[in-house]
């Protein structure tokens, strides 16, 4: 049975029901989200296959061109926590209908767009309105669901951040298959339209009213001292490819330095009562939640960059077709799908045990397929890596969503938009170092011999991405643990809302 909560809650300030008085359109108004959700994920990959074609018609210089993937990317993580906290504040249907229909609106400027610069401003808006619908999802599934249905719907979630990422290239290379010939990526950003107004007018019918909640106030200066840090630590990573660690290497002490004095500050106005933007008692009091947002972000620098090394040694090292590189990876999006859902049924019971062994299957599937593409035939490297690449893709799907559920599902619901955020954040700035440091390993090993060292350079790329996912296994086996201790002595399986524990460590 559910406890009703009173009080402001974030996004109303009413009694939240009781399980039995749950609301019967919530799994319906789930599906929304998750829509509306991936397609804004989506764009985050789908957009490189393209990108060739794009200069092509545009005109456009190779940095230039960059922006059209770094502008997206650099926006949407910039605005997560403080979208997560305005939501919080304001209404989390409100934030998200707003965002939805901007980035329909946007994502059909992009499609229109007849320059490169017009192309640029559409997608760095559509990033914008990415970053606030992003945190609205996972502050709804909070709101609506509790218990064992808290952990489906986050599994549902999870498939969806998963699966988004790894098809976007197939998704990509398909439509430019479909719409051949000059103008064919302009429908990239057009799918969106009639997907989004559909979202949107099944939000406005499904979504769950609730009252904004009184008294609260947006800490501007938090907002300020944590979108200069992101955007320090960012800019050097999304501008690589035009040098830019080289040139920005000096933003990366700059941001450390804004991030400090965030966190620094956020803790003066927690003790003084204040309304904090991402309330530091999240990492200190919150059970799971700061190894949690460790677990992804680690996990999202060995994810993300190796998806872009493998289609660049598909492309150039194999001669592949963008749709033909999709094709390759997809048995790791559709066991990640088909484990995701079903780790949501499981991770109630199996906690952070789920994520260990999800973690080891990932690191065993990715090492197996680094070993077919570096000693493999050419001609049966792709077949023979693929049951490997769907071990790791049924392992990821066991990280991704029940490590969202452990991370988030002791977090107050009035703070769920700002912890959904700050945990975004995470996977995106780990998303972006992924995305730098791999290609450029890859390159690093390829050097001047081409084609010879194809296959010793993309083993080298991919293993290296292993690492940080090796990082990420070790500390959730030390969480894994620490459950097992916190449960020998009898301590409750949630926290209060207070943000303290019954018992220490």
């Amino acid at each position: 049975m559910m406890r009703a909560e009173t009080g402001p809650q974030g996004d109303g300030g009413a009694s939240r029901p009781t399980a039995d008085e749950a609301d019967p359109r919530r799994w319906s108004a789930l599906w929304v989200t998750l829509v509306a959700g991936f397609m804004s994920l989506l764009d985050v990959t789908i957009v490189a296959v393209a990108l060739p074609s794009m200069q092509r018609d545009l005109h456009a210089p190779a940095p230039a061109i960059q922006w059209v993937v770094s502008g997206y990317a650099l926006s949407f993580a910039l605005v997560l926590v403080t979208a997560g906290r305005i939501g919080d504040t304001f209404g989390r249907r409100r934030i998200f209908l707003m965002a939805l229909a901007g980035f329909v609106v946007c994502s059909a400027c992009a499609g229109a767009a007849p320059s490169i610069v017009l192309l640029v401003v559409a997608r760095v808006a559509q990033g914008l309105c990415a970053g606030c619908l992003a945190p609205q999802n996972s502050a709804l599934i909070q709101q609506m669901f509790r218990g064992a249905e808290r952990g489906r719907a986050f599994g549902l979630f999870g498939a969806t951040v998963g699966v988004s990422s790894a098809v976007g290239p197939v998704v990509g290379g398909l439509i430019l298959a479909l719409a051949d010939g000059p103008g064919g990526w302009r429908w990239i950003f057009y799918v969106n339209v009639p997907v989004g107004v559909v979202a949107l007018v099944l939000g406005l019918r499904l979504l769950p009213r609730t009252a904004p909640a009184g008294g609260q106030r947006l800490d501007l200066p938090g907002v300020a001292l944590l979108g200069a840090g992101v955007l320090a630590l960012m800019l050097p990573l999304v501008l690589a490819e035009s040098a830019g660690l080289r040139r920005l290497w000096w933003l990366f002490p700059v941001g450390a330095a804004l991030l400090f004095a965030f966190t620094r500050w956020e803790r003066h106005v927690a003790a003084r009562h204040g309304q904090p933007l991402l309330d530091p008692r999240l990492a200190t009091s919150t059970r799971g939640y700061a190894t949690g947002a460790a677990i992804a972000t680690l996990y999202f620098v060995g994810f993300s960059g190796v998806w872009l090394v493998l289609a660049l040694f598909f492309q150039n090292g194999l001669d592949y077709s963008p749709l033909e590189s999709g094709l390759a990876v997809t048995p790791f999006a559709l066991g990640s799908a088909v484990a995701a859902a079903v780790a949501g049924r499981l991770v109630e019971r199996l906690g952070r045990l789920l994520t260990v062994c999800g973690l080891a299957a990932v690191v065993v599937g990715l090492g197996g397929a680094v070993a077919v593409l570096r000693w493999a035939p050419g001609d049966l490297a792709v077949w023979l890596q693929a049951p490997a690449l769907l071990l790791g893709g049924l392992g990821s799907g066991c990280v991704i969503s029940p490590n969202v559920t452990m991370t988030l599902r002791d977090v107050p619901v009035r703070m769920a938009g700002a912890a959904g955020g700050a945990l975004q954040t995470g996977q995106r700035l780990g998303g972006a170092v992924g995305t730098a440091a791999l290609p450029g390993l890859f390159y690093l090993a390829l050097g001047d011999a081409g084609q010879a060292h194809y296959r010793s350079a993309v083993a080298l790329a991919v293993g290296c991405g292993v690492l940080p996912i090796l990082c990420a296994f070790a500390l959730a086996v030390r969480d894994w643990q620490r459950d097992h201790e916190r449960d020998g002595r009898g301590c409750p399986d949630e926290i209060s809302h207070s943000h303290t524990h019954a018992c220490q460590p």
